[in-house]
């Protein structure tokens, strides 16, 4: 049977005790039934874990003790992936589970022209980002940023690969594959990225690519990308 995982924004060394918050004590102790002596893993969303045993099963106060800590390097793949948001969230959202659980290092929710929805609850999707980390049992949390624009995203400081996803006819375009170094990713809105605003991405840098032969909607098309850049780059 799987441990179950909980986050701790800091976890201390091995010997020391914690207490989780009450949502997540309450979670442990009225949902999981948890028990002294029973065994959780800590992840702090920073690459730091630990195994640790509940010492006090309060459903408020959950105490624990910490067995073992150990931390992890980043081995994901150096991806900032940007989509525009949809005007169903929980599309969105469902996006953002799915390439957090693949392992992409930061999602950027675009604002683009034809973008329907430009407003967002930053709490609501740093949640999804954190349950994604705890389901897939990784130790580093997915960073979701604040809505920008593309003007932001065309200035974006640092990516060795600048690449944009568009339906657009007339535009030679590459199959995606997996690219080493820093990637920057660029997936449009139902509707497409305008003309314009593809232009301008060319003319900044980025490089067309392709997701397939289907046309794909914004969520699935982000998924996809993380997909092919993230898990066809990994060592097995």
């Amino acid at each position: 049977m799987d441990i179950p995982s909980f986050h701790a924004p800091e976890i201390p060394q091995a010997g020391e005790r914690l207490v989780l918050d009450e949502e997540g004590s309450r979670h442990a102790v009225l949902v999981l039934r948890m028990r002294e002596g029973a065994v959780v893993r800590l992840v702090d969303g920073r690459g730091a874990s630990a195994i640790a045993e509940v010492t006090d099963a309060h459903r408020k106060r959950c105490a624990l003790q910490v067995r073992e800590r150990s931390v992890r390097t980043d081995t994901r793949h150096p991806l900032t992936l940007a989509v525009s948001l949809l005007k169903n969230p929980s599309r969105f959202e469902w996006m953002l589970e799915k390439v957090c659980e693949i392992g992409v290092r930061r999602v950027v929710p675009l604002i683009l022209h034809r973008t329907e929805r430009q407003r967002v609850r930053q709490d609501r999707l740093t949640a999804v980002a954190l349950s994604a980390m705890l389901q897939s049992q990784q130790s580093w949390m997915t960073e979701v940023l604040a809505p920008m624009e593309l003007g932001a995203m065309l200035s974006w400081p640092s990516a060795d690969h600048r690449l944009i996803a568009h339906c657009l006819p007339g535009s030679a375009a590459a199959d995606l594959g997996p690219v080493g170094g820093e990637v920057l990713m660029l997936v449009g809105p139902e509707g497409d990225f305008t003309p314009a605003e593809v232009d301008d991405a060319l003319g900044a840098g980025f490089r067309a690519v392709r997701l397939g032969g289907s046309r794909l909607r914004s969520e699935t098309a982000g998924v996809v990308a993380a997909a092919l850049l993230c898990i066809g780059s990994r060592p097995y």
